[in-house]
C-alpha cells in the first residue's frame, strides 16, 4: 500500500477481513479495525470462524468495506495472527479505544455485562 492508499484505508470504520478455509476459498467479515505502527488490529468472539480458520492458516485479505461487507476499493494480501500475550492484547485494546473511543468503550461494558469479553480473541494483521 501506498501513503495516499494507507491514508484512505485507516480513514473507515470498517474492513473486510478475508480467511482461508481448508477448500482454498477465503471467507470475508466486517470487523472494527485500529491501525498501529503499520499494522492492524481487530478481535472477535473466540470461537468465531475467522477465529477457528486462523489457526490453521495466517494468509488474509483485507479492503475497505461498508458495515454490511460489501468492499469498497482494493483488496490487499495480508498475515494474520491471534494474540496470545496479554500485553499484545492490551496494546490491541488501547489501539480500538483510540479510534472507536465510546463505541468501543460501550462494547466493552455490554460485552462485560453479557461475559463475552472474557472469550474475546485479538488479532493482528500485517498488510504484505
Amino acid at each position: 500500500m501506498n501513503a495516499e492508499q494507507i491514508k484512505q484505508f485507516e480513514a473507515g470504520e470498517y474492513i473486510s477481513l478475508a480467511t482461508l478455509k481448508k477448500s482454498g476459498d477465503y471467507v470475508a467479515t466486517p470487523v472494527w479495525f485500529a491501525p498501529l505502527e503499520g499494522e492492524y488490529y481487530v478481535f472477535s468472539a473466540g470461537n468465531a470462524g475467522k477465529v477457528k480458520r486462523l489457526r490453521n492458516f495466517s494468509d488474509a485479505r483485507i479492503a475497505r468495506c461498508t458495515v454490511t461487507g460489501r468492499v469498497i476499493g482494493e483488496t490487499f494480501p495480508a498475515d494474520a495472527y491471534l494474540l496470545q500475550d496479554p500485553d499484545d492484547e492490551a496494546t490491541a485494546l488501547r489501539a480500538l479505544h483510540k479510534k472507536y473511543g465510546l463505541k468501543m468503550r460501550l462494547t466493552d461494558l455490554l460485552s462485560s455485562l453479557t461475559g463475552k469479553k472474557g472469550k474475546r480473541t485479538y488479532i493482528r494483521i500485517v498488510p504484505r
